[in-house]
């Protein structure tokens, strides 16, 4: 362990060492002297520069003040204070305090998430003013004898008004070269607008008026309006088109009008594009993203416009959970029930549920917006936690669309495309319609198989003896890419056990579909959104706005599924549900129907009435029976009743202790020691199921065991985990595995 503290001689005795947090994996603090400038008490919520290890440095966060070692130990001292001012302090730091006992993480590295990564490596807090340009009154002077060119087009665009940047870049290329043209001879200025009123910066359109509320959506705004006095968490359960966003936006704007600022936090990058181009037309104020397709710099820039109180409106992914909110008025957390909003990784926070912690510290009401509202937030709802607000029917004279199953037991089938479905259409293409081919598996096949042994190109850093990993088949046949651990390699030439040629890709992905349809209907376009076609930064917005109004076919994966607005699309085919109808994970059956709800609902939001089609081995499925008969409001009622017998959440809450090692034996006996040790703390308290295999056994050439925490109520849970921690950090094998705790679990993979 890095030490803290070393024993040379001690020249000064400053009153009290400062605690300091480092992003580092140790469940504790680390003292350090005060720098010799130090004035008055520690800082707290300012990051630091300190000398940790033998010879290296890192940045922490003043987190507190402790008292000086009595036995003479001295302290390193601190190298550098960064701030001026703290950058966490009240709410946010204590809610980042209240983030890292929930997930029993270092305290260190729960900072270091909710700080961007500039501000993370010890940058400065970065300029965030709004710059404009202007005339000078030599430049009014000499605009009549300009030369044609650039400069004098900026210079007649500034003399009808300054203009700031962002408008500039939108709409005059090369502006910045005949600016400074124009400012070497002292032809225009630029300045800094009112930092304290960014919002009313020169270009920014005024706010567009919005269509009259239904009597449904006015209930649900006043409700939110009525809550806007203290913390309240309101319960946005509106079908698919039914004016949910139009409800954010009104209750945005009484924030806006209030004085206040307010967060959105969506699931996918892909949502950010057309979120922010609405809520922009309509708010008249800049609104910011914060999402991973920006810049680590204009992440940064956003998260200091918050702190500076400059952003009124933040839309943002997971990650925007953590920006401070100093003039906080309302929080909107769009389709809840996404999986996106939890982290897999690192520290293992849910978005919605940190949202709601904080929005009950900050005395504000948090909004959680769904068609298919997870179970959670249903029984919560049901429960009388959350006020629960409905919206029943579609926004204007858009219907519900029709739903048809299509039984495909013994049919042909091209790509995974049924006779029917294909007829179908072309049909719709015909008379001028555009239709959405969903299938939530990217890449050209599931698998490549040999024909006459039975082969099959598995992943090898992911496979066991007893079960294998297949890699997808990618770029039309020709390489092979595991989902899993990334591995990739080209399709061999024959097959490596028989040496035959007859290799055949098995299944069809989002690649395959798209080479199907394109060459059945050469005649129309065929684009295919999934993560291989939208990598690049704003590829989404791109894509579906050169799809335009013209009769063509969309292929995509989950990425469609939810709050894109595509108004001319009148047919949705749904295919490949069957293997999500027989998944072992319990969650899978709430997963499939909400994404059979949401894919469903991208047809027919306009006037234009929409059809689905539900392609499938088994019509009858009882799942596909409720969701046909009741809705998913019919399905969540069974599927409640099935997990309160059973005991898993909402009516258990959860715990997971996954371990990875090269050999299983050594990640076995990490996890037995740690049931021991969780068994002794609980006192039979906690129920305790494992060590077993993960239901992945082997990924990236570790082996994968987990250890499931489970229990009726959360505080015998934590209990038992504060009490048994420390004894498991300090095991022999701890250093031996990969390990890590996940809290509320959304899956057991």
């Amino acid at each position: 362990m890095p030490p803290a503290r070393d024993d040379a001689p001690s020249t000064a005795h400053p009153p009290a060492a400062w605690q300091v947090a480092l992003p580092v994996p140790l469940a504790r603090l680390f003292d350090y002297c005060p720098p010799a400038d130090a004035r008055g008490p520690a800082p707290v919520g300012s990051r630091v520069r300190v000398p940790f290890g033998a010879s290296g440095e890192r940045i922490g966060v003043v987190v507190g003040s402790a008292p000086i070692p009595a036995d003479g130990t001295a302290l390193k001292p601190v190298s550098a204070l960064l701030d001026d001012a703290p950058l966490l302090h009240g709410e946010l730091l204590d809610s980042l305090r209240w983030l890292a006992r929930y997930t029993h993480a270092p305290l260190g590295e729960v900072l270091a998430t909710a700080l961007p990564g500039p501000l993370r490596h010890g940058e400065p807090l970065p300029d965030t003013r709004t710059w404009a340009w202007r005339l000078t009154e030599a430049g009014a002077t000499a605009l009549d004898g300009m030369r044609a060119g650039r400069p004098r087009q900026l210079a007649q665009a500034l003399h009808a008004g300054s203009l700031d940047e962002a408008v500039l870049d939108a709409v005059h290329d090369g502006w910045r070269a005949a600016a400074r043209s124009l400012h070497g001879r002292g032809l225009v200025e630029r300045f800094a607008l009112d930092d304290c009123a960014p919002h009313t910066a020169t270009g920014t359109p005024p706010a567009a008026p919005g269509p009259t509320p239904n009597d449904e959506q006015q209930v649900a705004i006043d409700a939110i309006r009525g809550a806007a006095g203290g913390f309240a968490a309101l319960l946005l359960d509106g079908v698919t088109g039914s004016g949910k966003t139009e409800v954010y936006l009104q209750a945005i704007a009484d924030c806006l009008a209030r004085g206040k600022q307010a967060l959105v936090l969506v699931p996918e990058i892909g949502l950010t594009p057309q979120t922010l181009a609405r809520f922009r037309a309509r708010l008249g104020v800049p609104v910011h993203a914060l999402h991973s397709g920006l810049s680590d710099g204009e992440r940064a820039r956003t998260w200091a416009a918050c702190l500076r109180g400059q952003a009124r409106v933040v839309v943002g992914t997971r990650s925007a959970v953590f920006l401070p909110l100093p003039d906080a008025g309302l929080i909107v957390i769009d389709e809840e029930h996404d999986g996106s909003f939890k982290q897999l990784d690192g520290i293992r926070y849910h978005a919605r549920d940190f949202a709601l912690v904080r929005g009950k510290a900050l005395g504000v009401p948090v909004v959680l917006g769904s068609a298919t509202p997870s179970l959670e937030s249903l029984h919560n709802a049901t429960g009388g936690r959350y006020a629960h607000l409905r919206l029943t029917r579609r926004a204007g004279r858009a219907q519900p669309p029709r739903v048809r199953v299509v039984d495909v037991r013994k049919r042909p089938l091209t790509a995974g495309l049924s006779p029917e479905l294909l007829a179908d259409l072309g049909q719709v293409l015909q008379a001028g319609g555009q239709a959405l081919v969903f299938k939530n598996r990217r890449g050209y096949a599931p698998v490549l198989l040999c024909h006459d042994c039975g082969w099959a190109a598995h992943c090898t850093r992911c496979s066991t003896p007893e079960r294998g990993t297949p890699m997808t088949v990618h770029g039309g046949g020709r390489r092979l890419q595991c989902h899993h651990c990334g591995a990739r390699r080209p399709v061999p030439n024959a097959c490596p056990d028989c040496g035959g040629l007859a290799l055949q890709a098995q299944g069809a992905g989002t690649e395959r579909i798209e080479e199907a349809l394109a060459e059945r209907f050469p005649d129309v376009p065929v684009l295919r959104i999934d993560r291989g076609t939208t990598q690049r930064r704003d590829a989404l917005e791109q894509a579906l706005a050169g799809f335009g109004d013209a009769p063509g076919i969309l292929v995509g994966t989950q990425m469609l599924a939810k709050g894109h607005d595509l108004p001319h699309l009148t047919r949705v085919a749904v295919v490949g549900i069957d293997e999500g109808l027989f998944s072992a994970d319990f969650r899978a059956p709430e997963k499939l129907a909400q994404l059979l709800i949401q894919v469903a609902g991208r047809a027919g939001r306009a006037e234009k009435p929409g059809e689905v089609l539900l392609q499938t081995h088994h019509p009858e499925h009882p799942l596909l029976a409720t969701l046909l008969s009741g809705g998913y409001a019919a399905f969540a009622a069974e599927e409640m009743e099935q997990r309160e017998a059973a005991g898993f959440p909402p009516f258990a809450h959860l715990a997971l202790m996954r371990a990875e090692a090269k050999q299983l034996d050594i990640a076995h006996a990490f996890l037995r020691a740690s049931r021991e040790a969780l068994a002794d703390a609980a006192a039979g308290a906690v129920e305790l199921s494992g060590p077993l295999p993960a239901p992945m056994p082997r990924r990236a050439g570790y082996q994968r065991a987990q250890l499931l925490l489970s229990c009726p109520t959360r505080g015998p849970l934590h209990a038992a985990l504060d009490t048994a921690l420390p004894a498991i950090h300090a095991l022999p094998d701890a250093r031996r595995v990969r390990w890590s705790l996940d809290v509320d679990p959304v899956d057991l993979y």
